[in-house]
């Protein structure tokens, strides 16, 4: 049996607003600045044909530190094409900043929910108590 108080510990977060700019380091996210598909499409292009020719340097005997120097670059072009799409994601959430319903949906989303405060708070709110 579990007691309610009315001083909950934990405060509540404020809420940020729906739409608006996301920021990125301090200043409005724009997509002018930085990398676009096409940096990241042959960011993976290269990536690829780095992934298939280090395995195959070995296998035709090359010099190791050939094959070495393969096996970092790819790992410094993962790490370049990582950061790529990071910042492709984020600039995909800016777009699509804001809540939506899907298409094919006649139920309201969460968020839809939490908006108009209908959502139950507590996991055992919709449960009858058990004895």
């Amino acid at each position: 049996m579990t007691l309610v108080t009315d001083t909950d510990p934990t405060p509540e977060r404020p809420r940020r607003p729906a739409t608006g700019p996301v920021q990125y380091r301090g200043e409005d996210l724009e997509a002018e600045r930085g990398p676009g598909l096409g940096c990241f499409r042959f960011q993976v292009a290269v990536l690829v044909a780095l992934l298939v020719l280090t395995p195959l340097t070995v296998a035709w005997g090359w010099p190791a530190w050939i094959s070495a120097a393969l096996l970092f670059a790819v790992i410094a072009l993962l790490l370049v094409a990582g950061q790529t799409i990071i910042f492709l994601l984020r600039l995909v959430a800016a777009d699509r900043r804001g809540r939506r319903r899907p298409l094919a949906s006649d139920t309201k989303t969460v968020g839809e929910l939490e908006d108009e405060g209908t959502l139950p708070t507590g996991p055992d709110e919709d449960r009858p108590a058990r004895p």
